[in-house]
């Protein structure tokens, strides 16, 4: 076939046996501590991984990959039926998967294998929990399996940075080529748990032949006679004892930093016509916008005092659409913010302008009047005298909360807390000029300032 092709069949790690490994086959051949599977068919209208265990696979990946695009090539190809066939050793996988132009590439992932002290506490655990076992035999991955390995000390699904590629078109970090593997691999892994187990250092038959030997084991030292078994288990512990415990407990350990910008929200590309009436646009934009909120509220609870402060009640639907159409969407998801909150286009764009300077208190301003009570109203009309000094106050016309400047197109409005905001006469309609001041005369310089 070609360089790349000889190379990985000399060294093991390609071949062609034939046989669907999704359809339950002989769909692979195994020899000691390596497994070979047959290539398998396209991918179309399918997800690449459908248990959780092949999910957490894929999100390995696609949490170490720093190229989205060499991600979605790799889905193509993989989709595409381009990969070969897989062997899988301790430690690697290997393949050979031909790129966009047909080029064949010998491509491989390496994750590290487990030390024979971890293997030793995994099957420790194993052996004292039936229905992991029985559950591995059945090609199933339940969570409390991990779960437990974890608790032991022993992570069997990658994390971040896990997955390390090796390609021969010299990409420096996953090219399309190795996320192609990837993806296949997910849909192995779906169909045998074992093959992971493989890559971190046993393989099957080794695996359940030391789980056999540790049960007898564990088995006969049932027999062994009363004055030679062990300690007896205490009795318990008095509750007294317990309660009195519970006050010289270490301190709750520091809340982990404030990561250095919000999270990326999962990719929705997947190569399949999403179901009629769903905005894939819409959702993109809606998840990476809670990734941002979700950073600043944990900015917020992570300041100094936050506890202190009264819990802001939820916006309303209104409210909720300007904070997002503030994030500049694409023009048809504005006009459907639009739309949802009641307003044109041209209202929209004032409302967000007013939450870039204030947030909801400033959308108050901009979209209520109200009449101020005796005592706000005395408090706000002492602010206006002393603002200016004698003869340089601007005549102002008052109507509720908004002070209007005689022959000239600004304005005051008078916030509920106390505050004053600018705003200029723009095409007709009042709009926002700048943030809230305490003090009127520098909330009407901001508007002086920018005619």
């Amino acid at each position: 076939m070609s360089d790349a092709y000889d190379e990985a069949h000399e060294d093991g790690g390609i071949g062609n046996h034939g046989g669907d490994a999704l359809a339950g086959h002989d769909e692979s051949t195994e020899y000691d501590n390596e497994r070979t599977f047959a290539a398998l068919p396209p991918a179309h209208g399918r997800g690449f991984a459908e248990t959780w265990w092949g999910q957490a696979w894929l999100k390995a990946l696609e949490d170490t990959a720093l190229d989205l695009q060499q991600l979605k090539a790799g889905r193509r190809l993989a989709r595409a039926g381009s990969v070969g066939a897989v062997s899988v050793r301790p430690g690697r996988i290997t393949a050979v998967v031909q790129g966009k132009d047909r080029t064949p590439h010998r491509s491989d992932v390496l994750l590290q294998e487990l030390s024979d002290d971890e293997w030793d506490r995994f099957l420790g655990m194993a052996v004292e929990r039936a229905g992991h076992i029985a559950a591995l035999l059945d090609r199933e991955m339940p969570p409390h399996l991990v779960e437990d390995a974890a608790a032991a000390g022993v992570d069997l699904l990658p994390g971040i940075g896990d997955l390390e590629p090796e390609c021969d078109c010299e990409a420096w970090d996953h090219c399309g080529h190795t996320a192609a593997l990837c993806y296949q691999m997910a849909r192995l892994l779906d169909q045998d748990p074992f093959v992971l187990l493989l890559m971190r250092g046993r393989g099957e038959r080794e695996l359940l032949d030391e789980l056999q030997v540790r049960s007898i084991a564990q088995q006969g030292g049932a027999s062994i006679p009363q004055q030679e078994a062990p300690e007896a288990a205490q009795e318990g512990v008095d509750a007294a004892e317990a309660y009195a415990d519970g006050a010289v407990l270490p301190p709750l350990p520091e809340p982990p930093a404030l990561p250095a910008e919000p999270g990326l929200p999962p990719s929705l590309d997947t190569e399949v016509e999403p179901a009629p009436g769903v905005d894939v646009s819409a959702l993109e934009f809606l998840a990476t916008r809670a990734a941002a909120e979700a950073h600043r509220l944990l900015a917020e609870a992570l300041a100094p005092g936050h506890q202190e402060q009264p819990a802001e009640p939820g916006l309303t639907l209104g409210e909720d659409a300007v904070r997002l159409a503030a994030a500049s969407p694409e023009t048809a998801i504005a006009d459907r913010l639009a739309n949802a909150s009641g307003r044109d286009r041209d209202g929209l764009a004032r409302a967000v302008r007013a939450w870039g300077y204030g947030g909801r208190a400033a959308l108050v301003v901009l979209e209520d009047d109200w009449a101020l009570e005796a005592d706000s109203l005395a408090r706000a009309r002492a602010a206006l005298e002393a603002a200016w000094e004698e003869g340089e106050r601007p005549t102002l016309r008052a109507a509720r909360n908004r002070w209007t400047v005689a022959g000239a197109d600004a304005q005051l409005r008078h916030g509920h807390d106390g505050r004053w905001w600018p705003y200029r006469k723009e095409r007709g309609r009042w709009v926002p000029a700048g943030p809230a001041a305490h003090d009127p005369a520098t909330a009407l310089a901001v508007v002086t300032a920018g005619e």
